[in-house]
């Protein structure tokens, strides 16, 4: 999904911008934007995954999938391919 900015300024030309399966366990960071196709940026937002929000790794596990996060006090477990549609900037 490179390039979705489309030259635009605004949230997605944030250099420090990384998408959320880069960030290490007590790292967190605010939701920027979603990416990839509708439905899974629907299902994302349906679990509490919005743009404003604050993120934070808890742990991976053992073999890195899934990663658990911690928003709004709720923990939540996704895997490496669904925390690369988050994209958030370090807090």
């Amino acid at each position: 999904m490179t390039g979705s900015s489309g030259g635009r300024s605004g949230p997605g030309t944030d250099p420090a911008e990384r998408p959320l399966d880069r960030l290490a366990p007590g790292d967190s960071g605010v939701i920027v934007r979603l990416t990839g196709d509708p439905a899974t940026a629907r299902r994302l937002m349906e679990l509490g995954l919005v743009p404003g929000s604050e993120v934070q790794v808890v742990r991976r596990a053992p073999l890195g999938d899934p990663i658990e996060y911690r928003i709004r006090d709720v923990h939540l477990s996704l895997r490496r391919v669904e925390a690369a549609n988050v994209h958030v900037a370090p807090r």
